[in-house]
């Protein structure tokens, strides 16, 4: 009978010790894969038309991933722009021309609020994009207004977030930091246009060589040739842990081009009742369309949703008015 009992704790102590290892396990992969920060190597140096754009604009290194020292090397303070005039929601110098403004409409549960940048370069090199902690990697974050900061960024929104998955086509300030085919991504241009593409069907050597400066990898597409798309009812951007349709009403950030270096972007606050309940995919892209945007392009909201403009953030983001730490941002620098 003790013989029983013994050989019976033990399988009990054996399946204990296995079930505590498996959830042990399960956790810390949960971790590794959403918490732990983890640096990237860089894939590929940039091709010569996009390292001399690369150069010539004062934008991240391709040698390595922190970058630091670069940005800070080369970007002037927004204070020493040639000719810059500025108020809290205008810039104008003789390379940026900015407007922001706040739209609400309806009200009770139904209004929205949102905010709209129309910024006018003069070259796209005023265009750029940085990095949390100026480091390229999964899980390394800092809110949309420190990065900008680190940068001096007249204006800025945040990114596609990147760094939460490890798939998509990341392109940065001409240089090819991850190249996983995936979905719908966005390219931008050294000669001030943009346009989507599919990342399985062009290459990453074929987009620097056609001089693609940055791309990112969210989407969906919300404008493609003038036109809305109009089907997003089974949208899905990944498959990461707690994907679900983003179709709902959300808060969102996105980028639209009107002509060469005639930029719009929109980020829409959400979630905070007689505020802004948020915009689905069909009224983002139509609002695009609205203001005059030939392409546009969704990139990553919800609490990350986020505009900053001349030291503060403009929108409220997260619902409460606190930014959430996000991997990357489009910026714009004199």
């Amino acid at each position: 009978m003790n013989n029983k009992k013994k050989k019976s704790k033990r399988i009990l102590l054996i399946s204990l010790t296995l079930s505590v290892a498996t959830v042990g396990g399960i956790l810390y992969g949960l971790a590794d894969r959403y918490l732990i920060p983890h640096v990237e190597e860089v894939v590929a140096q940039p091709s010569t038309a996009a390292a001399i754009s690369s150069s010539a604009s004062g934008t991240q290194s391709a040698a390595t991933t922190k970058t630091a020292a670069t940005n800070s090397a080369s970007t002037t303070s927004t204070a020493s722009a040639a000719n810059a005039t500025s108020d809290d929601w205008n810039y104008k110098s003789d390379n940026v021309d900015i407007s922001v403004k706040q739209v609400e409409t309806g009200s009770g549960e139904d209004k929205i609020t949102y905010y709209v940048a129309d910024v006018q370069l003069k070259n796209a090199s005023n265009l750029r994009t940085a990095f949390a902690d100026h480091t390229f990697g999964r899980n390394i974050t800092e809110h949309t207004s420190e990065i900008a900061s680190a940068n001096n960024a007249i204006f800025a929104i945040n990114g596609d977030y990147y760094g939460f998955r490890n798939d998509g086509v990341v392109i940065r300030n001409g240089t090819l930091y991850r190249d996983e085919p995936a979905r719908d991504g966005l390219a931008l241009f050294a000669d001030g246009t943009m346009k989507p593409y599919n990342e399985e069907e062009v290459s990453a050597e074929d987009l620097l060589a056609q001089g693609v400066t940055n791309t990112f990898s969210f989407g969906p597409v919300l404008v493609k040739d003038g036109a809305t798309v109009q089907d997003f009812d089974h949208v899905k951007i990944d498959t990461n842990f707690g994907n679900r349709t983003i179709d709902e009403a959300n808060p969102r950030t996105g980028i639209g081009i009107i002509s060469p270096n005639h930029y719009v972007f929109v980020v829409v606050d959400g979630r905070q009742q007689n505020y802004s309940r948020g915009m689905t995919l069909n009224e983002f892209a139509e609002l695009f369309e609205d203001l005059g945007a030939t392409e546009a392009y969704n990139l990553d909201g919800g609490g990350s949703s986020t505009m900053y403009f001349m030291g503060r953030v403009v929108n409220s983001p997260g619902g409460k008015g606190q930014e959430r730490g996000v991997s990357d941002i489009i910026y714009v620098g004199e």
